[in-house]
């Protein structure tokens, strides 16, 4: 790509690194890692330790631990236990024939589990131990056999709340890892969709896994969002939004440069376009990168209805995206610095509406913008039957409330309300609530400097957008730099899928050939 230099990754600064903790070997001598673990393990009275002897009360001494309540006690019951402590002692071979040889035979033929492996040093032991599995020593074994046996519990899957659709996929992520991966791969069936485990943060080991297909992503994408993760030192990750904050290109901008989801249909799709996934364990938010302004007013069902239809609600967000940053501030610089502007008749409608209020038009705009994020927070916050009804009743009451009193002019009730209905039509949370910032600061332009604030600081605005980067990509690709071929599929027009035969170009993918795309299509 035209726009791939040398300086096209720009991470955030380097933070302190913490030292690790040096590791210890697994010791031959059983007692020894049993007193470790209790040691390390001391006070944590859900933590469970089972000593036991396989072939006699005088065999071979072995000992399990595990988590109570995030382990699976029937498989560690009838598939571990049973086999090792009662069935080994029924049949063939006998404890002396294989007792210089007991690890590979209990792998072998004696544990009933499919999955398993073995560490060497006991912190690894640890953090198994405490994401859900089960670690077992053998006497006289410099070795710890993990058995995978997590079993916590865990939130069905169900219909996001923040990104509903009338025609589309009903699942969403939940907080566990695996099922969200599932819920990829079920989409992706594909040998060559790689998942690749990492594990940040010091104290809680969080899961993290990046989610690519090997022949369609930008390797140095990948390489990139790899080194930025391994780079995050901190105590825990709690949710995906510490990962985002980590390994943005800019912090000091109100725009999102990593998208985030709860729809395991909006990752599929952006890995098929050669995006990377990122999915943090305990979160049902996925990341997406690289990014740009066109995806974040996107949504799913864009391309699950027809064309004609998507195109004209594509330009209907445009509008009210529009509307959404530039109206209050609009209307403030044409009522206190620009009147002439506006016809006579609707100046003196307006003039008669105004007739009696007591503040200035900015004073106005900026109590009900306020009072509407009041209403709109309030909302959120409240129980969910309890949160629209405030919304609703809310706003009605005050505004007709502050009518009548004569505090604000009806035409700003209307202002407000336009722009507040514009702005819950962006399809994205983040982008919408940077677009709230920055209807804020042309507010506070058009107090000062009227129309020519607002015109400046929609100047501003776009030279920041412009200059914004996610992993390498422009945030306003594919409008600059320009790329014909991905018009196609753009903020403002969608084509038909036969006609969209190549991948986003500006992803800069290793395949752009969409195959099959447009093998049927018709003169």
């Amino acid at each position: 790509m035209t726009f791939w230099n040398k300086g096209r990754f720009k991470s955030p600064k380097p933070i302190i690194e913490y030292k690790p903790q040096s590791s210890t070997d697994i010791s031959e001598k059983i007692d020894d890692n049993i007193s470790k673990i209790k040691e390390t393990f001391k006070g944590c009275d859900d933590v469970v330790f089972r000593e036991f002897y396989v072939g006699s009360s005088n065999g071979r001494k072995m000992f399990l631990t595990y988590i109570d309540g995030m382990s699976d006690k029937d498989l560690l019951n009838d598939f571990v236990l049973m086999p090792l402590m009662l069935i080994s002692r029924a049949v063939k071979p006998e404890l002396e024939d294989i007792k210089d040889n007991i690890a590979e035979s209990i792998k072998k033929s004696s544990m009933a589990v499919t999955d398993f492996r073995e560490v060497k040093k006991i912190e690894d032991a640890y953090v198994a131990i405490l994401s859900g599995e089960t670690a077992l020593f053998i006497d006289g074994y410099n070795k710890a056999i993990i058995i995978a046996t997590r079993l916590w519990p865990a939130r069905n899957t169900s219909e996001p709340t923040a990104e509903t659709v009338i025609r589309g996929p009903r699942d969403g992520f939940v907080e566990t890892i695996r099922f969200n991966t599932a819920l990829i791969r079920r989409r992706i069936r594909d040998t060559r969709l790689k998942v690749k485990q990492l594990q940040v943060g010091e104290r809680s080991k969080t899961d993290i896994a990046i989610i690519y297909i090997d022949d369609i992503a930008d390797k140095r994408v990948l390489e990139e969002v790899e080194r930025r993760i391994n780079k995050i030192s901190i105590d825990a990750i709690i949710d995906s939004g510490y990962i985002q904050q980590f390994i943005e290109d800019r912090q000091f901008t109100p725009f999102p440069q990593i998208q985030t989801t709860e729809r395991p249909d909006v990752v599929a799709g952006a890995i098929y376009e050669g995006r990377i996934a990122i999915i943090v364990d305990n979160s049902p938010f996925a990341l997406i990168v690289p990014v740009t302004l066109n995806a974040f007013l996107q949504s799913s069902e864009d391309y699950y209805s027809r064309s004609s239809i998507t195109t004209f609600v594509r330009f209907l967000r445009l509008l009210s995206g529009a509307i959404s940053i530039i109206a209050p501030g609009t209307y403030i610089g044409l009522i206190s610095f620009n009147p002439g502007v506006i016809p006579t008749k609707l100046l003196f409608s307006i003039a008669a509406s105004r007739e009696g209020v007591p503040f200035p038009a900015y004073i106005e705009a900026f109590v009900m913008e306020f009072t509407i994020e009041f209403l709109r927070e309030a909302g959120v916050r409240l129980p969910r039957p309890i949160g629209s009804t405030i919304g609703i009743v809310g706003g009605l009451v005050i505004g007709q409330a502050a009518v009548q009193a004569g505090i604000v002019s009806p035409i700003m009730v209307i202002v407000v309300a336009v722009t507040a209905i514009a702005s819950f039509s962006i399809p994205n949370y983040e982008l919408a609530a940077g677009f709230r910032l920055i209807r804020f600061l042309l507010m506070i332009l058009a107090s000062i400097y009227g129309l020519y604030g607002v015109m400046l600081g929609m100047i501003a605005t776009l030279i920041h957008l412009v200059n914004i980067k996610s992993f390498g990509t422009p945030f306003m690709a594919p409008l600059a730099p320009f790329e014909s071929e991905d018009i196609k599929d753009s903020v403002f027009l969608r084509l038909s899928w036969k006609y969209m035969k190549k991948r986003p170009k500006h992803y800069d993918p290793q395949d752009e050939i969409r195959q099959g795309s447009g093998e049927n299509d018709t003169k």
